[in-house]
């Protein structure tokens, strides 16, 4: 039985908890405050489930996603990592995370930061551009005709195809962005970032917690994703 591990448990890494629930995977859910703060997510997840360190999800986990703050991604725990495929969904926002020049320069981007933090790690960026209710509400079985698609990067081609099939497990198509370099095309200011999963994306992301949302088909997303402008 694979078990996905989660370095984060707010409103992303909840999200894939519950998704994997759903699909029949267990889980260690973590945070940086410890286990004891995630007793009622646990309760609400159910047997499959169970809190722990962040080394603990890390360790424990044969998939790792990682779903926490930019400014803390020196934080998560290496070795552990090592071979494991992660997959983080972290965004840059200067006025939480502090300055980063590299990515304000575009020199590199987020994944590519983390990346070479994890270095032994087979890192695919995934997750980080839909509103959590969107990513819980949309998730629809395979083969559905009403199936949405989540852009994913990463470095590694296998890496990504194993990414693929974890997120049609979860309730997703995968649209293969490209390499972590390219990851840029689906962070905060893109039209890929947010926009594609909803009803009236007219009112901008900061309508995104009323907006009911709607499908995002994959080409959807691969026109977004084309019409980025760096």
């Amino acid at each position: 039985m694979t078990t996905l591990g989660l370095i984060g448990s707010g409103n992303i890494g909840g999200t894939v908890a519950r998704l994997a629930i759903a699909a029949g995977l267990d889980v260690v859910v973590s945070n940086s405050r410890g286990p004891e703060t995630l007793v009622g997510l646990v309760q609400e997840l159910g047997d499959r489930a169970r809190a722990g360190t962040t080394d603990e999800a890390a360790q424990d986990g044969d998939i790792v996603v990682v779903a926490i703050p930019l400014r803390a991604y020196p934080d998560v725990p290496v070795e552990p990592l090592a071979g494991k495929l992660v997959l983080e969904t972290l965004n840059y926002y200067p006025q939480r995370d502090g300055v980063f020049p590299e990515l304000d320069s575009g020199a590199a981007t987020s994944s590519e930061l983390v990346q070479r933090h994890l270095a032994g790690a087979r890192l695919v960026k995934a997750f980080n551009n839909i509103y959590w209710a969107h990513l819980l509400n949309y998730a629809r079985p395979s083969g559905a005709s009403d199936r949405s698609a989540l852009p994913i990067a990463g470095d590694d081609p296998a890496a990504r195809e194993e990414a693929t099939r974890l997120l049609d497990r979860l309730g997703w198509d995968a649209v293969d962005a490209g390499t972590l370099a390219d990851s840029w095309r689906f962070e905060p200011g893109t039209p890929a970032y947010g926009a594609p999963y909803m009803a009236d994306p007219s009112v901008g992301i900061a309508g995104l917690a009323t907006d009911p949302g709607t499908t995002a088909p994959a080409e959807k997303v691969r026109d977004a994703l084309a019409a980025a402008g760096r």
